[in-house]
């Protein structure tokens, strides 16, 4: 079994994913939204992606915690370190699900997220690749201190690589 640290903020506890966290993470991977990570995925493809979470955690030692709000206990969405194949290097990747976007959420939750692998996963300086018509994620990298570094292709399509400012000194 896979050991997922946990991470307790503001508003949020990023944690590994329980069972009960598949179904919103099944209808943000089918919906329209998705489109910036890939999707929409059919069910089938969300259950495996669902999966690969602990996958990762166990062949990586870093990976995406499931974005518990602390009020509701809703499943919010997920944050983390991604290094799948064919990917120049570790990215800090997120993403927000339905009723939980505009909150800030994502700030709280990437900020704690970077700052964890940079003390604990000797992941600092790490990337994020954003499409570049998906101006809330380049906001929000922007807000986080990235800056655009250059242009690349992932999986086919043209991305934006931006690099995010070193946590440790």
């Amino acid at each position: 079994m896979t050991s997922v640290p946990v991470i307790t903020t503001d508003r949020l506890i990023l944690r590994g994913p329980r069972e009960s966290d598949f179904e919103a993470f099944a209808a943000f991977g089918a919906s329209e939204r998705s489109k910036w990570v890939g999707g929409p995925y059919p069910r089938i493809r969300n259950w495996g992606g669902f999966l690969a979470t602990y996958g990762h955690w166990a062949m990586r030692g870093f990976g995406m915690w499931m974005l518990e709000h602390r009020e509701t206990g809703g499943t919010a969405g997920r944050v983390g370190m991604i290094f799948n194949d064919g990917w120049d290097e570790p990215e800090l990747g997120w993403s927000v699900f339905e009723g939980f976007e505009g909150q800030g959420i994502a700030f709280e939750a990437a900020s704690a997220a970077r700052r964890y692998a940079a003390q604990h996963q000797n992941l600092d300086g790490v990337i994020s690749y954003i499409n570049p018509e998906n101006t809330r994620s380049i906001a929000l990298a922007e807000r986080l201190g990235a800056h655009h570094e250059r242009d690349s292709e992932l999986l086919g399509n043209t991305t934006r690589i931006y690099r995010h400012p070193k946590e440790a000194s």
